[in-house]
């Protein structure tokens, strides 16, 4: 997609809607996926919901971030790829302690909860594909993340599925398992996103060429 103008994008109403919009709905599902994670003792619909949380909290950061400059904008989008990684950790703990006690989720909740949260991020995902390449990292990092979620929503449901045929844990723990790497890959593009925009690559003519060039106009 063609790289969108900053400033055109600062005074677009449809970029900082359609956040808000998304920053809502992460909110208002981490409360119920959370909720169901905690009753049925699911690893992945956990680790799902701190996403949700998580990606309220980066769509309001992209919120208040629109007009801020490019190197602003790209320490910001450092700061994200960070906040992408406390749900991994607190994936990887839940999983630890799971381990612990092996106990497979109800099958019935894991699976309407992940169809639930496919939903959610399919959405949100939608909503922000027109601007996945507005505003470099931070914008890039709220699109990764719906889409990433969409692509474990998918895993959740897979789980749910195998666990209601054999009662086992391990489709949970594998699934939370798979969102902590989606997770570390989605952190390691938003850093690159970052460090292309902090750093850009596109020469800038001489400052005399530039001066001449206003001169002749």
């Amino acid at each position: 997609m063609e790289e969108l103008d900053p400033d055109e994008l600062a005074v677009h109403p449809g970029l900082p809607r359609a956040v808000a919009w998304v920053a809502t709905l992460n909110a208002g599902y981490f409360v119920i996926e959370f909720t169901v994670a905690l009753a049925i003792g699911s690893v992945s619909l956990f680790a799902d919901s701190v996403d949700f949380l998580e990606d309220a909290a980066v769509n309001l950061l992209v919120l208040l971030a629109l007009g801020w400059p490019a190197r602003r904008r790209a320490l910001m989008g450092g700061v994200l790829g960070l906040m992408l990684l406390a749900p991994s950790v607190g994936t990887l703990w839940t999983a630890w302690q799971k381990l612990g006690a092996p106990i497979a989720p109800s099958a019935v909740p894991l699976t309407l909860a992940g169809l639930g949260a496919l939903v959610v991020n399919v959405g949100c995902a939608w909503m922000l594909l027109r601007w996945r390449a507005a505003r470099g990292s931070l914008t890039r990092g709220a699109f990764l993340s719906a889409r990433n979620d969409a692509i474990a929503n998918v895993a959740i449901v897979a789980a749910g599925v195998v666990t209601a045929v054999y009662p086992t844990p391990w489709p949970d723990l594998a699934v939370g398992i798979g969102i902590f790497l989606i997770n570390l890959n989605a952190t390691r593009e938003i850093w690159e996103a970052a460090l292309k925009e902090f750093h850009p690559t596109t020469p800038r003519p001489p400052a005399g060429e530039v001066a001449e060039h206003k001169r002749r106009g």
